[in-house]
Parts: structure tokens; C-alpha cells; sequence
């Protein structure tokens, strides 16, 4: 049974009662958290030192000034306007800019309205953690836990990437109908299986499901299937006890579905999984449990899962290298995201932001020439968004930072502009060899200038692909 301050309080002599309030004041002096109370009018009662010491004022000059003055985006005064008693816990609240010494752009409030016995509003109270700060106290351990790591970076992500559905840019009607989908999914624990080409934004369409379900509070864990050598999936999957196998770390390590316990599992590139992790990974679907690899018992678990793929897993379940069974379990909700090319309306608005956003860090205003603009939304864009924004980082660069033209762009873009049919009179070899050289540049560009890669998909020996670049006076480094 718990025993209310105020109960307790009462049962002490007056002596006794001071030294506690005493306590309970030198608690909050201390705290590295910023405290806030504020009395029914509004008016700043009580701050603390490391609250005053962010928002650079004494306390002598706030206590007694309205809290608007003070905390300017403050969201006391709306509660206690409402009657609202609920008490919101470790909410993630967007600062003004300069608001914080520490220039926080995200700090976590926890805030409640205080009621008497008889329902009348006697406060507010307000305590914000800094996440600058509580990082800070992270580093300065000398050793850590594989779990308090995981909630440090998770931490850190959430101050700096906070993923939504309104986030997500585009509004042509493709997309618009898959983030419709996609928040019906966020309703319910159901598995979700994305598929698209690379770069389409599968991974954000993943955060946005998890922060925007009843999961958003717990931890969204990502593996990457296609990343892990096949004999360490288990133990990064389901984690091990000390000596479980040779070369075992002292202590032991937890696995990323323990880790995901209560929050979101994303696997990407699933259809790159074992199949021997395939068949575990069934078992967790259907019993809801694992095995730590050492142990003996099994352990319950809570996860949703969202698994991604630019891979057919259907074909790929005709050739044998995916479980149908396995299929099956992931596939309940299916969002197909899709490419860049198939929603030419949406590139507009990507270019505008990644150009804002580079302008925004620069201190320029760069802009698109409409030419350049009409070329890049003519482009395919096999990369998808991923390709367009590193277009524009480079078409930026080639400018310096003023008006960007249609030669600013990559290469691979430009010539395929110049090799579109002109008016004047061309040969049919001329045509054949405008389009092989487009064709080149395009698979350079998208295997990044690695010539092994990019001759394996042209299907011709490397030699070849080099005397073809020399040919057509394709450089062999990407500028």
C-alpha cells in the first residue's frame, strides 16, 4: 500500500514535517532535471536551478512572472484551462529555437495539473530532462550494458529524427493511398511486410507504423538481414549466455528481439535471411518466445514485427530460397511502396526539400533552373529517393550554391537529356550507340563506379565495359 505525502506529513510533529520538506527542496535543487511549479493563476511558484541555468534567468526574476513570460511554448496553462489531470509521462516536446543554452531541439517533459480534495486546481507542475545532458551522463560511464547502449542511441534518435506519417514527403495518389494503409496498420499489433525498390523509404514507412501505434513508448530495434554473416544470425537475433560457445563475451549479450521487447522489430531485407533463421524466426511468430543461445528456458516476448524486402519473395519462395510458411506469417498487412518513376508529381516536392535543406545549412539560395528541374522529373531515378537527393547534393555542389542548371547535374542525367531524339537527321547506328552509352553511365551511377558490379549487370566482361567507357569518353571515377 502506498502512503501519500500529505498523510505522512500529517502523522510527523511540526519539527519533523519541516526537515521532510526540507528533503524534498533540496531534491529538486539538485536535480539536473529542470522542476516548474506554477499556482492556479498561472504565475511561476517555484523553479529550480539547472531549469533556470537552460533557459539563462534568475530566479529571483521569474518567480512570481507569468509562465508564458518564462517558458514561452509552455503547455500548463491549456491544461489547467481544461481541466485536464491526466498526467502526461516523458512526452517528446519541439523547443523554440534559442529557447535552451544547451540548444536542445527536443527535451522530454513530464507534466501534471494538481487538484485538492475537493476538485479545485491549487497548481501545475512541470520536470523536463535534457537530453544533451542525460547523453552526457551516459558517456561518462566506463562500462555499459549492450542494453543501456541500445536506450542511449535510442535516446539520441529521438531528439533528432522523429518520424510521422505527416513527415513522409509526397502527395500523389499512390502514396497517399499506402500511408492511408499504413496508419490503419499502426492501429493494431498485426505484422507488416513492406516491399519496393531500394530506396522507395521503406525504413521511414517502418518508423512512422511504430510511432504512431501504442508501441511508440518502447523501443523500434532494426536489424539488417542482408548485413550479418550467416553464422553470428542467431546469437545477434536471439542474444547468448556466458560460454555458450567458443569466443562468447564475458557476461553474455542480449539478442535484438529481447532488446525489441514491447516495441518494434524491423527486419530489413528479409528475403536475404538463412533459411536455417528463417525456421527460428517462424517459431518466434507462432509461440511468441525465444531461446538465448546457452540457456535452457525460454522467454516470453511482446514484439510487433515490420519486415522489408526490394526482393520478390514469391519468386524467390518458387526457386527455394524463401519459406512459404514464413511468407505467409509476415505478410498479413502488405504496403508496396511505389518507385519514384511511378509518382512523378512527388518530385518536386523532394528536390524542394532536400535544396531547403542544404540551403538552410549553407546559409545560400540555390534554386533549380526550370530546364534542370524538367530533367530530373523525365529521369527514372532507378535509386529512387536515395539517388534524387544525392542528385541534388551533387547539382548543388557543381553550382556553388547559385542558380543550378541542367550541365550541374550527375553525368548519367545529362546524357541521357542529349541522347534524347533531335531534330536533325540521325543515323540508326548513332541512335544504338547514344542509347548504350546512356545505358553505361546508368549502371555506373547505380553500382557507384565499381566495374565488376556494374559489368556482371551489363552481362559483358569487365574488359569490355573498359573499352566502351574509353569509347565513348566515359570517365572511370565518378565528377
Amino acid at each position: 500500500m502506498s502512503v501519500r505525502i500529505e498523510d505522512l506529513l500529517h502523522s510527523l510533529p511540526m519539527e519533523n514535517r519541516d526537515k521532510l520538506l526540507l528533503l524534498y527542496e533540496h531534491l529538486f535543487e539538485i536535480s539536473p532535471d529542470g522542476f516548474l511549479f506554477v499556482d492556479p493563476e498561472g504565475r511561476i511558484v517555484y523553479i529550480n536551478p539547472a531549469y533556470c541555468y537552460q533557459l539563462d534567468v534568475k530566479r529571483s526574476d521569474a518567480i512570481g512572472r507569468p509562465v508564458t513570460e518564462v517558458v514561452k511554448n509552455t503547455a500548463l496553462i491549456a491544461r489547467m484551462e481544461n481541466r485536464d489531470f491526466t498526467v502526461e509521462r516523458n512526452v517528446l516536446w519541439e523547443t523554440l529555437p534559442g529557447q535552451f543554452k544547451t540548444k536542445e531541439p527536443y527535451v522530454i517533459v513530464t507534466r501534471c495539473v494538481v487538484p485538492d480534495k475537493d476538485g479545485n486546481i491549487i497548481g501545475a507542475i512541470g520536470q523536463v530532462k535534457f537530453i544533451k545532458e542525460t547523453l552526457k551522463l551516459a558517456d561518462a560511464l566506463n562500462s555499459m550494458s549492450d542494453e543501456l547502449k541500445f536506450y542511449k542511441e535510442e535516446l539520441n534518435r529521438l531528439g533528432c529524427d522523429h518520424y510521422t506519417f505527416e513527415r513522409i514527403l509526397g502527395n500523389s495518389l499512390e502514396l497517399c493511398r499506402i500511408k492511408a494503409v499504413a496508419r490503419k496498420a499502426a492501429q493494431n499489433d498485426f505484422t507488416v511486410l513492406l516491399t519496393g525498390e531500394t530506396g522507395t523509404g521503406k525504413e521511414v514507412f517502418a518508423h512512422a507504423i511504430h510511432y504512431a501505434s501504442a508501441r511508440r513508448n518502447h523501443p523500434f530495434v532494426r536489424i539488417n538481414c542482408a548485413a550479418i554473416p550467416h553464422e553470428l544470425f542467431e546469437s545477434e537475433l536471439f542474444g547468448y549466455f556466458e560460454g555458450a560457445f567458443t569466443g562468447a563475451r564475458k557476461g553474455g549479450k542480449k539478442g535484438k528481439i529481447e532488446l525489441a521487447n514491447g516495441g518494434t522489430l524491423f527486419l530489413d531485407e528479409i528475403g536475404d535471411m538463412p533459411l536455417s533463421m528463417q525456421v527460428k524466426l517462424l517459431r518466434v511468430l507462432q509461440e511468441r518466445e525465444i531461446e538465448i543461445l546457452g540457456g535452457e528456458q525460454t522467454l516470453p516476448i511482446d514484439i510487433r514485427v515490420i519486415a522489408a524486402t526490394n526482393k520478390d519473395l514469391p519468386q524467390e519462395i518458387s526457386q527455394g530460397r524463401f519459406r512459404e510458411d514464413l511468407y505467409y506469417r509476415l505478410n498479413v498487412i502488405s504496403l508496396d511502396i511505389p518507385p519514384l518513376r511511378h509518382r512523378k508529381s512527388d518530385i518536386q516536392i523532394f528536390i524542394d526539400h532536400f535544396l531547403r535543406e542544404i540551403n538552410q545549412q549553407y546559409q545560400t539560395a540555390a534554386y533549380f533552373s526550370k530546364e534542370a528541374v524538367r530533367a530530373l522529373e523525365n529521369y527514372p531515378w532507378p535509386g529512387n529517393v536515395r539517388e534524387l537527393k544525392n542528385a541534388v547534393e551533387r547539382a548543388y555542389t557543381m553550382a556553388d550554391g547559385g542558380v543550378i542548371q541542367e550541365t550541374h547535374l550527375p553525368p548519367h542525367i545529362v546524357t541521357r537529356i542529349s541522347c534524347c531524339p533531335s531534330s536533325g537527321p540521325q543515323t540508326l547506328a548513332y541512335a544504338v550507340q547514344a542509347v548504350e552509352k546512356t545505358f553505361i553511365q546508368k549502371a555506373l551511377w547505380q553500382y557507384h563506379y565499381n566495374i565488376k558490379q556494374t559489368a556482371d549487370h551489363l552481362g559483358i566482361h569487365r574488359s569490355t565495359l573498359y573499352n566502351k567507357m574509353d569509347h565513348y569518353g566515359i570517365k572511370r571515377e565518378p565528377g
